[in-house]
């Protein structure tokens, strides 16, 4: 027979005491859980991600394509025709040839000759596409889409270039398209590859230059009368953008020019070949932008991202020299020189007045205000805001002053010294590595910059680049047309020093997008004492403006409505 022993109680136990005890062990046993560990919570995260990725994948492959629409429709109703499917079903059909000429960075370029270090890339894209060899080969894909300092061509042992067709500029990147629904709209209409041409061509090279090594301006020349001929003799419309509408003016002098300067086409051919000219967002008079560029590799976006994280560019915590590597690469690339403002202090404005002056951007219309001469500079020297003819100025008080209390120091004729910069820095630190603290101080010490003061301050720190720009471009305001020095093919795609083709028929349209806060000028600042740093940064705490009005973002900017707009088309005509 089976004995239980049971403790004897004492008098100190109790009851509740063992109840408490069983009750704890309970409370034990429940909480026995096993503790994860963070590599446990990552793996988890990991696991949930994918899983969620390959089942939206998998829902992706398996629904029709059109269910995305149909799902659209029930919520927000029928959604509209396209435009190609409106034109269609008002009867229209393919008349007139189209050819299409990109802007600068939106045509791709492929690799045809290079050196040890991309041998598996031949017809490969460079730019445009996934831009996946930046990642993985950083300092060759550099090497590759750099052009010769001197010449301004290929260098020794490369050669990249325009991909040809209409895949050349449909998409800059996957999912970002440049050309590919106005092609597809048109093609909706009954357009096909014997009526749609892609002018590609490559858009670093100045303009001229694109003839010299690719006879990219012939091949055009050929391909507009071969698309006229073989659609009845139906003229081409011609729908250039960005730099393209520039590039594409100096093809209509180029063509027109005897050759071998020109294409031999005669003083008739845009008449007898063109329809319309259809301008979409066009520099003509140039852009602020390409001086930023130019001048410290940056722009609002740049200046944006060092906003928000100062350390990553400013400190160059990676040591990658982004901004250094860029600035090397983009000052070889002679066609930027083409967008530098044209037509100096009289189409820019100076030191007290700028063409804004007067009107108050709105979202439906702008007011002018009409003042005299005497009373606009009187209010300009109680300025609190900016003024735009001042593109560039050392400091927001600069911006700010009238300009009979700024005290400037001219930088021409400055002694630029040695720069002691580090061996390591050189490779990326473009033409600043001649420029000496001398030559940098004087940069500074000239306090603003005007569209009168741009091409020798550009010459003063990058004299390589603006030996070959001042070769192609020009940037002046023409005084007599008639002057035979004119018929040089580096006054071609400046608007403000050529005449328009001889063909009276010819329609010209300027199309700009108004309403759109656009950089205008620039506050800038010395970068903090650094051997390998670009000299001059945009300043982030100087604050962005508009007339009359402050906030806390990067840059001047001026909300260019229809008086902007019009100002760049009429200025021209």
């Amino acid at each position: 027979m089976a004995l239980i022993r049971r403790k004897k109680r004492t008098d100190d136990d109790s009851p509740q005491e063992e109840d408490d005890q069983i009750n704890s062990i309970k409370r034990g046993k429940k909480k026995t859980t096993k503790n994860y560990s963070c590599l446990d919570n990552c793996c988890w995260s990991i696991g949930c991600i994918c899983t969620v990725w390959w089942l939206l994948l998998f829902l992706y492959n398996t629904m029709p394509s059109s269910f995305p629409q149909y799902v659209t429709e029930k919520i927000t109703g029928p959604l509209p025709d396209p435009p190609g499917v409106k034109c269609l079903k008002e009867g229209l059909a393919p008349k007139h040839p189209v050819v299409f000429v990109p802007g600068i960075v939106t045509g791709g370029l492929e690799l045809w000759e290079g050196h040890e270090c991309a041998e598996d890339l031949f017809r490969k894209r460079l730019w445009g596409g996934a831009f996946g060899e930046i990642y993985k080969r950083p300092s060759c894909w550099l090497k590759h889409m750099s052009l010769d300092n001197e010449t301004g061509l290929d260098p020794s042992g490369i050669r990249v270039r325009p991909v040809s067709g209409l895949v050349a500029a449909d998409y800059f990147a996957p999912g970002y398209f440049v050309w590919a629904v106005l092609i597809a709209n048109l093609a909706r209409v009954g357009y096909e590859e014997k009526n749609m041409y892609m002018a590609a061509y490559d858009w670093r090279l100045s303009f001229q230059n694109t003839e010299v090594r690719d006879q990219t301006l012939s091949r055009i020349k050929s391909n507009i009368e071969l698309m006229v001929e073989i659609n009845g003799g139906q003229k081409a419309v011609i729908i250039p953008h960005s730099m393209g509408v520039l590039y594409f003016l100096h093809f209509m002098k180029w063509v027109e020019a005897p050759a071998p300067m020109g294409g031999g086409g005669g003083s008739d051919w845009c008449a007898k070949h063109i329809k319309a000219v259809m301008n979409i967002g066009g520099p003509l008079l140039g852009a602020p932008k390409a001086l930023a560029g130019l001048f410290s590799a940056e722009g609002k976006d740049i200046a944006f991202a060092r906003g928000i994280a100062p350390g990553v560019l400013d400190a160059d915590v990676f040591h990658l020299q982004t901004l250094q590597h860029i600035m090397r690469m983009s000052r070889t690339w002679d066609s930027t020189m083409s967008m530098i403002p044209k037509g100096g202090e009289t189409i820019w404005g100076g030191l007290d007045w700028s063409p804004e002056e007067g009107y108050f951007p709105s979202n439906k219309t702008h007011k002018k205000i009409t003042t005299s001469l005497s009373s606009r500079n009187e209010s300009n020297s109680k300025a609190s805001n900016p003024n735009y003819g001042r593109f560039i100025s050392f400091g927001r008080d600069v911006a700010e002053l009238h300009s009979s209390q700024i005290e400037r120091i001219d930088f021409r004729d400055a002694v630029k010294g040695n720069n002691f910069a580090n061996s390591s820095c050189r490779e990326v630190w473009t033409e600043y590595h001649d420029m000496g603290s001398g030559g940098i101080r004087a940069i500074a010490e000239y306090k603003t910059y005007t569209a009168n003061d741009l091409l020798d301050m550009l010459e003063f720190v990058a004299p390589k680049m603006m030996k070959r720009g001042k070769a192609h471009f020009s940037h002046g305001l023409a005084e007599n047309l008639d002057d035979p020095k004119y018929a040089h093919y580096k006054y071609w795609s400046n608007a403000l020093e050529t005449k328009l083709p001889n063909a009276p028929d010819m329609e010209i349209y300027s199309m700009y997008g108004v309403g759109i806060p656009t950089e205008r000028a620039y506050v800038y600042k010395l970068t903090p004492a650094s051997e390998c740093y670009i000299p001059f940064q945009i300043d982030n705490a100087a604050g962005d403006t508009k007339p009359h009005e402050k906030d806390d973002t990067l840059i001047t900017t001026f909300e260019l409505e229809g008086y902007f707009a019009s100002i760049r088309i009429n200025d021209i005509a």
